[in-house]
């Protein structure tokens, strides 16, 4: 999938007039939270004054937030947008547990910063559910048995996901090039690759 433009770049005054949830933490959030909470004046003076607006598509839905120039994405899809199956694990771009997909591209989020996703589309493990339905490389990761402990699951989905995007019917070594960058403590790597196999065929 070929890198989206960035849009044009927008105004913290512009960003804040048509900004009416609020805000909460490093960022401010979904429509979906309802009333945002309250935060003291002058730790939002000092936070408008350090921080930097970006909007972003989670899941598909618009988000738009402020966040701090050191903000990692996956820090404001867990603290601030609540969605943690993200997990944080190495911190370091190592292991692969924070991988989620933007523009259809796996990434670790861990790695990236927040600002870096303005104007991106990002999808998260949560993003894959249909109302109560598992999405097929979810069904296919439970059906054989594709985890362990479960830590690194959601990263190994999410993986999978954007290889499946990429390649309908992936070769085994397509699959192991693939998901080379997601660690497995518990070493479940034939039931992981067995898994994405089966979610090919579910797809």
């Amino acid at each position: 999938m070929s890198e989206k433009s960035k849009p044009q770049s927008i105004s913290r005054r512009n960003f804040l007039k048509g900004f009416g949830t609020g805000l909460v933490g490093s960022s401010l959030l979904l429509p979906r939270i309802g009333t945002a909470q309250q935060v003291d004046n002058e730790k939002m003076k000092e936070f408008l004054r350090n921080g930097e607006p970006i909007s972003l598509k989670v899941n598909g839905t618009q988000v738009r937030a402020i966040v701090e120039p050191r903000t990692t994405l996956a820090s404001l899809l867990r603290n601030q947008l609540q969605m943690t199956g993200t997990k944080i694990v190495c911190n370091n771009g190592r292991c692969g547990g924070c991988t989620v997909v933007m523009d259809g591209k796996a990434i670790y989020s861990c790695h990236t910063l927040a600002m870096d996703a303005d104007g991106r589309e990002i999808v998260t493990v949560e993003g894959l559910v249909n109302q109560e339905q598992l999405h097929p490389v979810q069904q296919a990761f439970v059906d054989e048995d594709g985890m362990q402990c479960g830590f690194c699951t959601p990263g190994q989905v999410m993986s999978a996901y954007a290889l499946l995007l990429e390649y309908k019917k992936p070769t085994v070594e397509q699959i192991k090039r693939g998901m080379s960058g997601n660690l497995c403590r518990c070493a479940a790597y034939p039931e992981i690759l067995q898994s994405v196999r089966t979610a090919a065929d579910y797809m």
